[in-house]
Protein backbone atom coordinates (compact mmCIF):
# COMPACT_ATOMS: atom_id res chain seq x y z
CA UNK A 1 0.00 0.00 0.00
CA UNK A 2 2.43 2.38 0.66
CA UNK A 3 4.54 1.78 -2.82
CA UNK A 4 1.20 2.79 -4.53
CA UNK A 5 0.32 5.43 -2.67
CA UNK A 6 4.16 6.72 -3.11
CA UNK A 7 3.57 5.72 -7.24
CA UNK A 8 0.50 7.77 -7.20
CA UNK A 9 1.68 10.90 -5.51
CA UNK A 10 4.95 10.84 -7.60
CA UNK A 11 2.86 10.76 -10.61
CA UNK A 12 2.32 13.74 -12.89
CA UNK A 13 -1.21 14.70 -11.50
CA UNK A 14 0.20 14.63 -7.99
CA UNK A 15 2.88 16.98 -9.77
CA UNK A 16 0.81 19.10 -11.10
CA UNK A 17 -1.43 20.20 -7.98
CA UNK A 18 -4.72 17.86 -8.83
CA UNK A 19 -4.24 15.74 -6.14
CA UNK A 20 -4.04 16.43 -2.35
CA UNK A 21 -3.26 13.93 0.71
CA UNK A 22 -6.47 12.72 1.09
CA UNK A 23 -7.18 11.97 -3.25
CA UNK A 24 -3.63 10.19 -2.96
CA UNK A 25 -5.00 7.65 -0.04
CA UNK A 26 -7.95 7.55 -1.58
CA UNK A 27 -6.68 6.48 -5.23
CA UNK A 28 -4.46 4.49 -3.18
CA UNK A 29 -7.17 2.51 -1.26
CA UNK A 30 -9.57 2.08 -4.61
CA UNK A 31 -6.74 0.52 -6.91
CA UNK A 32 -6.20 -1.78 -3.61
CA UNK A 33 -9.68 -2.73 -3.34
CA UNK A 34 -9.73 -3.47 -7.33
CA UNK A 35 -6.78 -5.23 -7.37
CA UNK A 36 -8.19 -7.68 -4.88
CA UNK A 37 -11.96 -7.95 -6.58
CA UNK A 38 -13.28 -9.51 -9.72
CA UNK A 39 -13.64 -6.69 -11.64
CA UNK A 40 -11.82 -6.81 -15.42
CA UNK A 41 -12.35 -3.57 -16.69
CA UNK A 42 -13.28 -0.18 -15.72
CA UNK A 43 -14.99 2.03 -17.70
CA UNK A 44 -13.29 5.83 -17.10
CA UNK A 45 -15.35 8.77 -18.10
CA UNK A 46 -16.45 11.96 -17.81
CA UNK A 47 -19.96 13.38 -18.67
CA UNK A 48 -19.62 16.03 -21.14
CA UNK A 49 -21.53 18.97 -22.38
CA UNK A 50 -24.68 17.23 -23.12
CA UNK A 51 -24.47 14.90 -19.92
CA UNK A 52 -23.73 11.86 -22.06
CA UNK A 53 -20.63 9.85 -20.65
CA UNK A 54 -18.11 9.68 -22.91
CA UNK A 55 -14.48 7.54 -22.46
CA UNK A 56 -12.44 5.02 -22.70
CA UNK A 57 -12.20 0.89 -21.01
CA UNK A 58 -9.38 -0.29 -19.18
CA UNK A 59 -8.11 -3.32 -17.78
CA UNK A 60 -8.15 -3.30 -14.04
CA UNK A 61 -4.94 -3.76 -14.01
CA UNK A 62 -4.38 -0.65 -15.49
CA UNK A 63 -6.56 1.76 -12.72
CA UNK A 64 -3.19 2.89 -11.56
CA UNK A 65 -1.67 4.34 -14.17
CA UNK A 66 -5.30 7.03 -14.52
CA UNK A 67 -3.93 8.46 -10.71
CA UNK A 68 -0.66 8.79 -11.82
CA UNK A 69 -0.82 10.00 -15.32
CA UNK A 70 -4.40 10.71 -15.98
CA UNK A 71 -6.50 10.16 -19.14
CA UNK A 72 -5.88 11.63 -21.92
CA UNK A 73 -8.71 12.42 -24.51
CA UNK A 74 -9.54 13.96 -27.96
CA UNK A 75 -10.57 17.83 -26.83
CA UNK A 76 -12.78 17.95 -29.71
CA UNK A 77 -14.97 15.36 -27.47
CA UNK A 78 -16.69 18.81 -25.73
CA UNK A 79 -17.02 20.83 -28.88
CA UNK A 80 -19.65 18.60 -30.15
CA UNK A 81 -23.35 19.25 -30.86
CA UNK A 82 -25.98 16.23 -29.91
CA UNK A 83 -25.40 14.82 -33.56
CA UNK A 84 -22.23 14.10 -32.30
CA UNK A 85 -20.90 16.16 -34.86
CA UNK A 86 -17.97 18.71 -34.09
CA UNK A 87 -19.35 22.32 -34.79
CA UNK A 88 -15.72 24.15 -33.79
CA UNK A 89 -13.54 24.84 -37.22
CA UNK A 90 -10.58 23.08 -35.12
CA UNK A 91 -8.16 23.14 -38.14
CA UNK A 92 -8.63 26.81 -39.21
CA UNK A 93 -6.93 30.20 -38.75
CA UNK A 94 -9.31 31.21 -36.29
CA UNK A 95 -11.39 28.64 -35.04
CA UNK A 96 -13.06 30.44 -31.98
CA UNK A 97 -12.60 27.61 -29.51
CA UNK A 98 -12.04 28.55 -25.99
CA UNK A 99 -9.10 26.80 -23.94
CA UNK A 100 -7.01 26.78 -27.16
CA UNK A 101 -8.51 23.75 -28.09
CA UNK A 102 -6.93 23.78 -31.60
CA UNK A 103 -6.45 20.87 -33.96
CA UNK A 104 -8.10 18.48 -32.36
CA UNK A 105 -5.34 17.59 -29.15
CA UNK A 106 -5.77 16.07 -26.16
CA UNK A 107 -7.19 17.12 -22.66
CA UNK A 108 -6.69 15.47 -19.42
CA UNK A 109 -8.85 13.33 -17.15
CA UNK A 110 -8.63 13.48 -13.39
CA UNK A 111 -10.76 11.11 -11.85
CA UNK A 112 -12.78 10.78 -8.51
CA UNK A 113 -12.13 7.86 -6.81
CA UNK A 114 -15.54 8.39 -5.05
CA UNK A 115 -17.45 8.16 -8.18
CA UNK A 116 -16.04 4.45 -8.13
CA UNK A 117 -18.87 1.75 -9.11
CA UNK A 118 -19.13 -1.96 -10.03
CA UNK A 119 -22.20 -2.61 -12.66
CA UNK A 120 -24.65 -4.98 -11.50
CA UNK A 121 -25.77 -5.35 -14.92
CA UNK A 122 -22.53 -5.88 -16.74
CA UNK A 123 -20.66 -8.62 -14.38
CA UNK A 124 -16.94 -7.51 -13.38
CA UNK A 125 -17.26 -4.00 -15.29
CA UNK A 126 -17.38 -0.83 -13.61
CA UNK A 127 -17.39 2.74 -13.38
CA UNK A 128 -14.81 5.78 -12.65
CA UNK A 129 -16.22 9.39 -13.33
CA UNK A 130 -13.63 11.92 -14.38
CA UNK A 131 -13.21 16.03 -14.82
CA UNK A 132 -11.70 17.18 -17.97
CA UNK A 133 -8.71 19.38 -17.39
CA UNK A 134 -6.35 20.83 -20.15
CA UNK A 135 -3.42 18.98 -20.76
CA UNK A 136 -1.25 21.55 -18.31
CA UNK A 137 -3.42 20.40 -15.46
CA UNK A 138 -5.53 24.02 -15.90
CA UNK A 139 -9.31 23.95 -15.03
CA UNK A 140 -11.10 24.15 -18.04
CA UNK A 141 -14.31 27.38 -18.06
CA UNK A 142 -16.84 24.74 -19.37
CA UNK A 143 -16.14 21.56 -17.38
CA UNK A 144 -19.39 20.32 -16.25
CA UNK A 145 -18.43 19.00 -12.14
CA UNK A 146 -16.13 21.71 -12.52
CA UNK A 147 -18.82 24.57 -12.90
CA UNK A 148 -21.41 23.06 -10.50
CA UNK A 149 -18.26 22.63 -7.75
CA UNK A 150 -17.94 26.50 -8.52
CA UNK A 151 -21.06 27.41 -8.25
CA UNK A 152 -21.72 25.13 -4.71
CA UNK A 153 -18.70 26.90 -3.43
CA UNK A 154 -20.53 30.50 -4.11
CA UNK A 155 -23.12 29.25 -2.10
CA UNK A 156 -21.08 28.16 0.81
CA UNK A 157 -19.29 31.19 1.22
CA UNK A 158 -22.81 32.73 2.76
CA UNK A 159 -22.72 29.74 4.80
CA UNK A 160 -25.85 28.12 3.20
CA UNK A 161 -25.52 24.34 1.12
CA UNK A 162 -28.42 23.73 -1.58
CA UNK A 163 -30.37 20.31 -1.08
CA UNK A 164 -31.88 18.57 -2.93
CA UNK A 165 -34.58 16.11 -3.92
CA UNK A 166 -35.42 14.30 -7.60
CA UNK A 167 -38.62 13.06 -9.26
CA UNK A 168 -37.54 11.59 -12.69
CA UNK A 169 -39.72 11.41 -15.57
CA UNK A 170 -39.22 8.93 -19.26
CA UNK A 171 -40.65 6.51 -21.13
CA UNK A 172 -39.57 2.51 -21.83
CA UNK A 173 -40.35 0.87 -24.95
CA UNK A 174 -40.13 -2.16 -26.70
CA UNK A 175 -38.05 -2.25 -29.82
CA UNK A 176 -39.52 -3.67 -33.25
CA UNK A 177 -36.52 -2.82 -35.21
CA UNK A 178 -32.64 -1.73 -33.98
CA UNK A 179 -32.01 0.43 -37.27
CA UNK A 180 -28.58 -0.72 -37.99
CA UNK A 181 -28.79 -1.13 -41.47
CA UNK A 182 -25.97 0.81 -43.48
CA UNK A 183 -27.88 3.60 -44.45
CA UNK A 184 -29.09 4.35 -40.98
CA UNK A 185 -25.80 4.80 -39.69
CA UNK A 186 -26.12 8.90 -40.29
CA UNK A 187 -25.03 11.43 -37.65
CA UNK A 188 -27.16 11.36 -35.43
CA UNK A 189 -27.90 7.19 -35.84
CA UNK A 190 -31.30 6.89 -36.84
CA UNK A 191 -33.77 6.44 -34.06
CA UNK A 192 -35.04 2.40 -33.31
CA UNK A 193 -38.72 1.76 -34.14
CA UNK A 194 -40.55 1.11 -30.87
CA UNK A 195 -44.11 -0.07 -29.46
CA UNK A 196 -45.83 0.55 -26.12
CA UNK A 197 -45.41 -1.65 -23.08
CA UNK A 198 -48.13 -0.33 -21.22
CA UNK A 199 -51.25 1.75 -23.24
CA UNK A 200 -51.01 4.73 -20.82
CA UNK A 201 -53.04 7.67 -19.50
CA UNK A 202 -53.95 4.79 -16.18
CA UNK A 203 -52.03 7.29 -13.85
CA UNK A 204 -50.57 5.61 -10.86
CA UNK A 205 -52.70 2.56 -11.29
CA UNK A 206 -51.93 -0.63 -9.47
CA UNK A 207 -52.64 -3.32 -12.72
CA UNK A 208 -49.94 -1.00 -14.96
CA UNK A 209 -47.20 -1.26 -12.13
CA UNK A 210 -47.66 -5.04 -12.15
CA UNK A 211 -47.58 -5.47 -15.17
CA UNK A 212 -44.28 -3.51 -15.79
CA UNK A 213 -42.67 -4.62 -12.24
CA UNK A 214 -40.11 -6.85 -13.80
CA UNK A 215 -38.49 -4.20 -15.64
CA UNK A 216 -38.99 -1.70 -13.04
CA UNK A 217 -37.72 -4.12 -10.71
CA UNK A 218 -34.67 -4.52 -12.05
CA UNK A 219 -34.24 -0.54 -12.21
CA UNK A 220 -34.89 -0.58 -8.64
CA UNK A 221 -32.05 -2.84 -7.98
CA UNK A 222 -29.15 -1.42 -10.25
CA UNK A 223 -30.33 1.82 -8.49
CA UNK A 224 -29.46 0.41 -4.81
CA UNK A 225 -26.72 -1.45 -6.07
CA UNK A 226 -25.45 1.43 -7.29
CA UNK A 227 -25.62 3.76 -4.10
CA UNK A 228 -28.66 5.91 -5.94
CA UNK A 229 -31.07 7.17 -2.95
CA UNK A 230 -34.35 5.53 -4.63
CA UNK A 231 -37.42 6.55 -3.04
CA UNK A 232 -40.23 5.40 -5.25
CA UNK A 233 -41.11 3.58 -8.59
CA UNK A 234 -44.14 4.79 -10.31
CA UNK A 235 -46.48 4.65 -13.23
CA UNK A 236 -46.73 7.92 -14.65
CA UNK A 237 -49.67 9.78 -17.29
CA UNK A 238 -48.92 8.72 -20.62
CA UNK A 239 -47.84 5.62 -22.66
CA UNK A 240 -45.02 3.46 -21.33
CA UNK A 241 -43.94 6.26 -19.21
CA UNK A 242 -42.64 5.63 -15.59
CA UNK A 243 -41.34 8.08 -12.83
CA UNK A 244 -38.79 7.38 -10.25
CA UNK A 245 -38.15 9.96 -7.32
CA UNK A 246 -35.11 10.16 -5.26
CA UNK A 247 -34.22 11.07 -1.73
CA UNK A 248 -32.56 14.36 -0.90
CA UNK A 249 -28.82 14.51 -1.38
CA UNK A 250 -26.12 17.49 -1.69
CA UNK A 251 -26.18 18.78 -5.63
CA UNK A 252 -22.58 17.44 -6.62
CA UNK A 253 -24.05 14.09 -5.20
CA UNK A 254 -27.32 14.18 -7.31
CA UNK A 255 -25.57 15.68 -10.29
CA UNK A 256 -23.40 12.54 -10.59
CA UNK A 257 -26.89 10.47 -9.25
CA UNK A 258 -28.68 11.70 -12.49
CA UNK A 259 -25.71 10.84 -14.76
CA UNK A 260 -25.69 7.22 -13.80
CA UNK A 261 -29.49 7.08 -13.70
CA UNK A 262 -29.56 7.97 -17.38
CA UNK A 263 -26.97 6.02 -18.29
CA UNK A 264 -28.08 3.00 -16.16
CA UNK A 265 -31.67 3.08 -17.62
CA UNK A 266 -30.22 3.13 -20.75
CA UNK A 267 -28.11 0.67 -20.81
CA UNK A 268 -30.05 -2.20 -18.72
CA UNK A 269 -32.67 -1.86 -21.30
CA UNK A 270 -30.89 -1.92 -24.14
CA UNK A 271 -29.97 -5.98 -22.64
CA UNK A 272 -33.76 -6.40 -22.33
CA UNK A 273 -34.21 -5.47 -26.03
CA UNK A 274 -35.83 -2.56 -24.75
CA UNK A 275 -35.42 1.20 -25.61
CA UNK A 276 -35.48 3.76 -22.74
CA UNK A 277 -35.58 7.09 -23.60
CA UNK A 278 -35.09 10.83 -21.62
CA UNK A 279 -36.55 12.74 -24.54
CA UNK A 280 -38.46 15.06 -23.46
CA UNK A 281 -41.82 14.59 -25.97
CA UNK A 282 -41.34 12.27 -28.32
CA UNK A 283 -43.01 12.06 -31.80
CA UNK A 284 -44.95 8.83 -30.98
CA UNK A 285 -48.67 8.67 -31.31
CA UNK A 286 -50.43 9.72 -28.08
CA UNK A 287 -47.19 9.57 -26.08
CA UNK A 288 -46.58 12.30 -23.15
CA UNK A 289 -44.16 14.89 -22.76
CA UNK A 290 -41.76 14.59 -19.57
CA UNK A 291 -40.59 17.08 -17.29
CA UNK A 292 -37.66 16.81 -14.60
CA UNK A 293 -39.29 18.18 -11.12
CA UNK A 294 -36.02 19.24 -9.02
CA UNK A 295 -37.14 19.80 -5.12
CA UNK A 296 -34.63 22.19 -3.31
CA UNK A 297 -34.28 23.20 0.14
CA UNK A 298 -31.51 25.69 1.68
CA UNK A 299 -29.95 24.64 5.17
CA UNK A 300 -28.04 26.83 7.25
CA UNK A 301 -24.40 24.96 7.21
CA UNK A 302 -23.79 25.68 11.38
CA UNK A 303 -27.47 24.87 13.05
CA UNK A 304 -28.29 22.78 10.06
CA UNK A 305 -31.89 24.80 10.14
CA UNK A 306 -34.07 24.81 6.89
CA UNK A 307 -33.81 28.23 5.78
CA UNK A 308 -37.82 28.05 4.03
CA UNK A 309 -39.51 26.74 6.94
CA UNK A 310 -42.27 29.81 7.44
CA UNK A 311 -42.83 31.29 10.27
CA UNK A 312 -46.60 30.96 9.81
CA UNK A 313 -49.61 29.57 7.41
CA UNK A 314 -49.43 32.19 4.31
CA UNK A 315 -46.27 33.28 4.94
CA UNK A 316 -42.51 32.75 3.35
CA UNK A 317 -38.92 33.56 4.83
CA UNK A 318 -37.06 36.49 3.33
CA UNK A 319 -34.42 33.41 2.11
CA UNK A 320 -37.42 32.11 0.82
CA UNK A 321 -38.79 34.88 -0.86
CA UNK A 322 -34.82 35.77 -2.46
CA UNK A 323 -34.57 32.70 -3.49
CA UNK A 324 -37.67 32.39 -5.72
CA UNK A 325 -37.20 35.41 -6.73
CA UNK A 326 -33.99 34.75 -8.13
CA UNK A 327 -35.19 31.63 -9.89
CA UNK A 328 -38.05 33.86 -11.87
CA UNK A 329 -36.19 36.63 -12.74
CA UNK A 330 -33.37 34.43 -14.37
CA UNK A 331 -35.47 31.64 -15.77
CA UNK A 332 -35.48 32.40 -19.24
CA UNK A 333 -31.84 33.32 -19.82
CA UNK A 334 -31.73 29.77 -17.21
CA UNK A 335 -33.61 27.47 -19.88
CA UNK A 336 -30.88 26.91 -22.28
CA UNK A 337 -29.34 25.47 -19.07
CA UNK A 338 -32.74 23.66 -17.79
CA UNK A 339 -33.98 22.86 -21.63
CA UNK A 340 -31.34 22.17 -23.58
CA UNK A 341 -32.89 20.77 -26.45
CA UNK A 342 -35.24 21.95 -29.78
CA UNK A 343 -37.51 19.34 -28.45
CA UNK A 344 -37.63 20.46 -24.86
CA UNK A 345 -39.42 23.83 -25.88
CA UNK A 346 -42.76 21.61 -26.79
CA UNK A 347 -43.64 20.64 -23.63
CA UNK A 348 -44.49 24.30 -22.07
CA UNK A 349 -47.89 24.06 -22.91
CA UNK A 350 -50.57 25.26 -21.08
CA UNK A 351 -53.22 22.64 -18.78
CA UNK A 352 -50.19 19.74 -19.30
CA UNK A 353 -48.81 19.55 -15.80
CA UNK A 354 -46.02 21.68 -17.40
CA UNK A 355 -45.41 25.39 -17.01
CA UNK A 356 -45.70 27.68 -19.78
CA UNK A 357 -44.95 31.17 -18.45
CA UNK A 358 -42.81 32.27 -15.51
CA UNK A 359 -44.28 32.35 -11.83
CA UNK A 360 -45.11 30.49 -8.59
CA UNK A 361 -47.35 29.17 -6.72
CA UNK A 362 -48.53 27.10 -2.78
CA UNK A 363 -48.63 23.46 -4.09
CA UNK A 364 -49.77 24.11 -7.58
CA UNK A 365 -48.75 21.95 -10.05
CA UNK A 366 -49.31 24.33 -13.30
CA UNK A 367 -46.93 26.95 -12.02
CA UNK A 368 -43.07 26.87 -12.79
CA UNK A 369 -42.18 26.54 -9.03
CA UNK A 370 -44.32 24.79 -7.02
CA UNK A 371 -44.13 26.20 -3.12
CA UNK A 372 -44.37 22.83 -0.77
CA UNK A 373 -43.46 24.84 2.87
CA UNK A 374 -45.41 25.06 5.59
CA UNK A 375 -44.89 26.01 10.02
CA UNK A 376 -43.12 23.18 11.60
CA UNK A 377 -42.35 21.29 8.72
CA UNK A 378 -38.71 20.23 8.12
CA UNK A 379 -38.85 19.18 4.82
CA UNK A 380 -40.00 22.31 3.44
CA UNK A 381 -38.95 23.37 0.17
CA UNK A 382 -39.74 24.35 -3.62
CA UNK A 383 -40.09 22.37 -6.38
CA UNK A 384 -39.13 24.16 -10.40
CA UNK A 385 -40.62 22.27 -12.33
CA UNK A 386 -39.36 24.04 -15.83
CA UNK A 387 -36.87 21.29 -16.76
CA UNK A 388 -36.54 18.62 -19.38
CA UNK A 389 -34.82 15.21 -18.32
CA UNK A 390 -32.21 15.70 -21.03
CA UNK A 391 -30.63 18.65 -18.81
CA UNK A 392 -27.23 18.32 -18.05
CA UNK A 393 -27.29 18.31 -14.51
CA UNK A 394 -24.21 19.77 -13.73
CA UNK A 395 -25.36 22.84 -15.49
CA UNK A 396 -29.00 22.81 -14.39
CA UNK A 397 -28.22 22.88 -10.55
CA UNK A 398 -25.43 25.69 -11.20
CA UNK A 399 -28.51 27.65 -12.88
CA UNK A 400 -30.48 26.61 -9.40
CA UNK A 401 -27.74 28.25 -7.10
CA UNK A 402 -26.77 31.10 -8.93
CA UNK A 403 -29.83 32.66 -9.87
CA UNK A 404 -31.17 31.77 -6.40
CA UNK A 405 -28.08 33.44 -4.60
CA UNK A 406 -28.42 36.69 -6.76
CA UNK A 407 -32.05 36.94 -5.22
CA UNK A 408 -30.69 36.66 -2.08
CA UNK A 409 -27.43 39.15 -2.75
CA UNK A 410 -30.00 41.72 -3.79
CA UNK A 411 -32.81 41.37 -1.41
CA UNK A 412 -34.99 40.38 -4.46
CA UNK A 413 -38.64 39.81 -3.45
CA UNK A 414 -41.09 37.09 -4.64
CA UNK A 415 -44.21 38.59 -6.15
CA UNK A 416 -47.42 37.50 -4.84
CA UNK A 417 -48.10 33.15 -5.52
CA UNK A 418 -50.53 32.26 -8.45
CA UNK A 419 -53.65 30.30 -8.00
CA UNK A 420 -54.26 30.38 -11.93
CA UNK A 421 -51.13 29.59 -13.30
CA UNK A 422 -52.12 29.73 -17.65
CA UNK A 423 -54.21 33.02 -16.66
CA UNK A 424 -52.89 36.52 -16.69
CA UNK A 425 -50.01 38.52 -17.97
CA UNK A 426 -47.40 36.64 -16.39
CA UNK A 427 -43.86 36.51 -18.93
CA UNK A 428 -43.56 33.79 -21.33
CA UNK A 429 -41.07 31.10 -21.00
CA UNK A 430 -38.77 30.73 -24.48
CA UNK A 431 -41.16 29.22 -27.01
CA UNK A 432 -37.94 27.68 -28.65
CA UNK A 433 -34.18 26.75 -28.50
CA UNK A 434 -33.55 29.89 -30.31
CA UNK A 435 -35.14 32.60 -28.12
CA UNK A 436 -33.42 30.56 -25.05
CA UNK A 437 -30.03 30.56 -26.53
CA UNK A 438 -30.66 34.45 -27.28
CA UNK A 439 -31.73 35.08 -23.75
CA UNK A 440 -28.46 33.31 -22.46
CA UNK A 441 -26.13 35.12 -24.99
CA UNK A 442 -27.90 38.10 -23.71
CA UNK A 443 -27.96 38.14 -20.23
CA UNK A 444 -25.27 40.15 -17.93
CA UNK A 445 -25.65 38.00 -15.41
CA UNK A 446 -24.51 35.07 -17.08
CA UNK A 447 -21.46 36.43 -18.33
CA UNK A 448 -20.55 37.80 -14.85
CA UNK A 449 -21.17 34.45 -13.01
CA UNK A 450 -19.98 31.94 -15.72
CA UNK A 451 -17.76 34.31 -18.01
CA UNK A 452 -17.53 35.03 -21.77
CA UNK A 453 -15.97 32.11 -22.10
CA UNK A 454 -18.55 29.73 -21.52
CA UNK A 455 -21.72 31.51 -22.58
CA UNK A 456 -20.29 32.03 -25.74
CA UNK A 457 -18.71 27.81 -26.04
CA UNK A 458 -22.48 26.76 -25.23
CA UNK A 459 -24.67 29.00 -27.34
CA UNK A 460 -21.89 28.07 -30.50
CA UNK A 461 -23.11 24.62 -29.56
CA UNK A 462 -27.06 25.06 -29.24
CA UNK A 463 -26.97 27.40 -32.34
CA UNK A 464 -25.20 24.74 -34.22
CA UNK A 465 -28.02 22.22 -33.39
CA UNK A 466 -30.68 25.05 -33.86
CA UNK A 467 -29.51 25.53 -37.47
CA UNK A 468 -29.50 22.00 -38.48
CA UNK A 469 -33.10 21.77 -37.15
CA UNK A 470 -34.80 24.84 -38.67
CA UNK A 471 -32.65 24.09 -41.94
CA UNK A 472 -34.09 20.31 -42.00
CA UNK A 473 -37.07 20.12 -44.69
CA UNK A 474 -40.06 19.21 -42.35
CA UNK A 475 -43.06 16.82 -42.79
CA UNK A 476 -45.43 19.93 -42.40
CA UNK A 477 -43.39 21.58 -45.18
CA UNK A 478 -43.90 18.78 -47.74
CA UNK A 479 -47.52 18.10 -46.68
CA UNK A 480 -48.53 22.24 -47.00
CA UNK A 481 -46.53 23.20 -49.91
CA UNK A 482 -45.81 19.85 -52.10
CA UNK A 483 -49.58 19.89 -53.76
CA UNK A 484 -50.20 22.98 -53.85
CA UNK A 485 -47.33 24.63 -55.97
Amino acid sequence: MSQLHEKIASGALARMGLLDEDAIGAAAALVERVSGSDVETVRVLFADQHGILRGKTLVASALSSIFTSGVAMPSTLLLKDTSHKTVFPVWSDDPDIPGGMTGAGDILLLPDPATYRELPWSSNSAWIFCDPHGKDGATLDFSPRDLLKRAIARLAEHNIALVVGLEVEFQIYAQVAQKLDHGDATMPGQPPQTRNLTQGYQFLTEQLYDLVEPVLDDLRRHCQALGLPVRSMEIEMGPSQFEFTFDPADPLTHADNMIMFRAMVKETCARRGLHATFMCKPNLANAAASGWHLHQSLVDMTTGENLLVPPAAGTITDTASGWIAGLLEHARASCLLTTPTVNGYKRYRPHQLAPDRIQWGRDNRGAMIRALMAPGDPASRIENRVAETTANPYYFYASQILSGLDGLNRNLRAPDPVETPYDGPATQLPESLLSAIQHFENSSFYREVLGDAFVDYLAFIRRAEWDRYHLTISEWEQAEYFGIY
